[in-house]
């Protein structure tokens, strides 16, 4: 699994722990659904502000959103 895919699994882990739909996210970044579906499928990575405001979006630590465990 490469970084992108699980930085994906984790945004995915987080958002459904927080009972959100990606729908919701993507509203939330201003950004369409498709979108951030492929941030969640590692097809594309995150650049610096939006890892932070995911985030603080999901009350989650860089490391956490990190975490290759």
């Amino acid at each position: 699994m490469t970084v992108a895919q699980q930085v994906g699994e984790n945004l995915r882990t987080a958002r459904k722990a927080k009972g959100m739909t990606q729908q919701k996210v993507a509203e939330a970044m201003n950004k369409y659904q498709s979108d951030y579906s492929d941030y969640e499928r590692g097809l594309i990575q995150l650049d610096y502000d939006k890892i932070i405001f995911l985030c603080n979006l999901f009350e989650i630590t860089p490391n956490d959103l990190f975490d290759m465990g």
